[in-house]
């Protein structure tokens, strides 16, 4: 009679199941957060454009004693340049002295109507590619 030896170099099936377990918890947790991260770098180029405009925008209050109402102004009177590749991404707004925002364009890598906005008052960021705590949504 023959005796079969039992063949140990393979991998059971609940020993696959398990690694197929881990890494789709781990994906579960990395992906969110790598989704967060490229959304916050393509929002980093419409914050730089918001800074030059807020700093732009106060240049013209100390020369003229008003606060721009709206971007037009400074782009014409030269107070500010914008490049020309942001500005088919986004479109800028002035909102009263209150706030500068952002929103994304067809063009965006993005997607349309996601929007940025630099609350003036406060110093805070808001909106698309900003963390909720970062964002106080």
């Amino acid at each position: 009679m023959k005796t079969f030896k039992r063949d140990d170099r393979g991998f059971t099936l609940v020993e696959v199941l398990i690694v197929v377990i881990l890494v789709a918890i781990l994906a579960a947790i990395a992906v969110p957060k790598y989704m967060q991260m490229v959304k916050g770098a393509r929002a980093s180029d419409a914050k730089v454009q918001i800074n030059a405009i807020m700093n732009a925008a106060e240049i013209y209050e100390q020369e003229t004693g008003t606060w721009p109402s709206d971007l037009q102004i400074l782009k014409e009177q030269g107070y500010v340049e914008l490049q020309e590749s942001t500005e088919r991404a986004w479109t800028f707004t002035l909102i009263g002295e209150d706030q500068i925002q952002a929103t994304s364009t067809a063009e965006m890598k993005g997607g349309p109507g996601n929007v940025v906005t630099y609350n003036i008052q406060n110093g805070t960021w808001s909106g698309y590619g900003f963390p909720k705590s970062e964002s106080g949504e």
